[in-house]
């Protein structure tokens, strides 16, 4: 179930919307010393301590970004908050807060809200931000989450989407394709299970469903890149596909990118559950999305700092602009990379 499995169910009308507010900040507790005043005013109150400040926000949609047939509530808190933090770690800057707002419908009890807060608080903990505020309000159409995430950085440390430079290295991070594989085994048993009613068969997928419904951001990789002294040149995180986001870097910098399709990280589990579907496992690497993983340049000279690291795989180079975004494939043809990744207002293709 999506919902709480026990009996209680408590209708949000018992407590209203500020008694929802009370019980959610009495589960909140502050620990950056940049975040002054949290919930309980009409602001938060946060300090830069001297730092530039990153903001960035993302909405999820019941039906368009979630489908809770199948997503626990509190894998989908927790993704909420990740999600926002990793286009934090893009700019190489370090998250400190958040705000979350919800829009719920009425067949959403307390107990339910309860659950998503659960993985949202858990989200905090795991990467050390507050929850500094957020809003909440009744909706017609099922469940809506926006998560705020403030970050801060020094001006010099701070990474944005527009500075490659010709030849540079293109890297990323972990393995690429596998949420999207987690996805279409989600949804074929969905499908099974509306069809006849069988139980869900998820075994032998613990690695891509994980990669689906509990991403993590990779606080990991920017601190490892401090610590070999690599500074990036530009960088992105993976939400809509390597393909699109490579192509945003390139178009930011002026520049054209190629791509190795031999170089693509690709777990096992996800090449062979591609396989299984009948699919390119390059295809659902370059289109599929949600990896948030992190894509970024670096200078030549910086090669052998991150040679050998099995987080990191150099997957291409930047160059003129004039030679364009390309694939190349094995047998060594090129193929215009195309941005076929998630558009909010794209209709999908066939």
């Amino acid at each position: 179930m999506t919902m709480t499995d026990g009996p209680s169910h408590t209708a949000l009308s018992t407590l209203g919307e500020f008694g929802l507010i009370e019980r959610i900040a009495s589960r909140v507790q502050l620990h950056h010393k940049a975040s002054v005043k949290g919930i309980g005013d009409d602001a938060a109150v946060i300090d830069p301590q001297g730092m530039h400040q990153v903001v960035t926000t993302d909405m999820l949609l019941e039906g368009v970004h979630f489908d809770l047939g199948y997503v626990p509530l509190k894998h989908l808190g927790y993704k909420a908050v990740v999600v926002n933090l990793s286009d934090v770690y893009a700019m190489n800057a370090e998250p400190r807060q958040i705000t979350v707002s919800l829009a719920l419908s009425n067949r959403f009890p307390v107990e339910a809200v309860d659950e998503l807060y659960e993985g949202i608080l858990l989200a905090c903990r795991n990467y050390g931000v507050d929850l500094v505020g957020g809003d909440t309000c009744s909706s017609t159409s099922g469940l809506v989450i926006s998560v705020t995430a403030i970050g801060a950085a020094r001006k010099e440390d701070i990474v944005y989407r527009g500075g490659a430079k010709d030849n540079e290295l293109l890297v990323v991070s972990g393995d690429l394709g596998g949420a999207y594989m987690g996805l279409q085994i989600l949804e074929r048993e969905k499908a099974v299970f509306k069809e006849t009613g069988a139980q869900p068969d998820l075994a032998g997928h613990d690695y891509i469903l994980e990669r689906q419904l509990k991403p993590e951001a990779r606080r990991d990789i920017i601190e490892l890149l401090k610590k070999l002294g690599v500074k990036p040149t530009s960088m992105i995180d993976i939400s809509d596909g390597l393909a699109s986001e490579a192509i945003h870097i390139a178009r930011r910098s002026g520049l054209g990118v190629r791509i190795y399709d031999e170089k693509i990280p690709i777990d096992p589990a996800t090449h062979q559950t591609a396989r299984d579907f009948h699919l390119d496992p390059t295809t659902c690497a370059l289109n599929g999305g949600e990896d948030y993983e992190l894509l970024f340049t670096i200078a030549q000279s910086d090669f052998d700092r991150i040679k050998g690291n099995p987080d990191l795989t150099v997957i291409g180079h930047m160059t003129d602009v004039n030679s364009g975004c390309v694939l190349i494939d094995k047998h060594g043809g090129q193929h215009a990379l195309r941005a076929q990744g998630w558009d909010a207002f794209l209709a999908p293709t066939s």
